[in-house]
């Protein structure tokens, strides 16, 4: 039976940040709230922790992870980015935005794509989501939770614990934080972006 806290969306309670990321750090599997919609997340590289997400949403082997990071301090550890590239994701971060990046050998081979060799990377402008971070030090492997034969993300923490509060182990109610999706952009090797899924974020820089 999982943990079920109620964290303030402005305010985040110190102590319940720190008990959640104690979860994180001993291999648990969390639901918390980003600027988009609620998500799996679990510590860097567990891969048991990753198998149990790809069993909730019941996924493929080759599913793709994203890094979700407190700011772009951590980025040249995890990808692989010039000048021009660090200065558009400054420009967007923190927010509703997955970049998929090239990947440094840093990353965990089963993170990457394995024909690619790329890395999604997250920063969400989220007071919860920023406060787990902080608290945890490096970045957190993360799924949007959208659950299976689902086109859109779970948005109510209560309904989220009727369907899940035997196969996670802590859920976060961090209020309504909507349903709409990350815009996912594709960062090429000449600076050139793919729009691959338009969602929250906007997409008039690129016009």
């Amino acid at each position: 039976m999982s943990q079920f806290f109620e964290i303030h969306p402005d305010n985040p309670q110190k102590r319940l940040i720190s008990q959640a990321v104690s979860i994180i750090q001993q291999g648990g599997v969390i639901v918390y709230p980003t600027d988009s919609c609620y998500a799996l997340g679990c510590h860097l590289g567990d891969k048991r922790a990753m198998e149990r997400i790809a069993r909730i949403r019941r996924t493929g082997p080759k599913h793709n992870f994203t890094l979700v990071c407190r700011d772009l301090s951590d980025i040249a550890l995890y990808a692989r980015v010039d000048n021009s590239t660090y200065r558009t994701l400054k420009s967007l971060t923190p927010g509703p935005y997955t970049f998929i990046l090239k990947a440094t050998n840093e990353v965990p081979r089963r993170l990457q794509n394995p024909k690619r060799k790329t890395i999604g990377i997250r920063v969400p402008d989220n007071a919860i989501c920023q406060s787990l971070l902080g608290e945890l030090g490096e970045p957190m492997m993360s799924s949007t939770l959208i659950m299976p034969g689902n086109e859109l993300p779970e948005t109510d923490a209560e309904e989220i614990r009727s369907l899940l509060e035997k196969h996670v182990d802590l859920i976060i109610d961090g209020g309504h934080c909507g349903f709409d999706p990350t815009s996912v952009l594709t960062f090429g090797d000449n600076g050139e972006i793919e729009v691959n899924r338009e969602g929250r974020g906007d997409l008039e820089f690129l016009n």
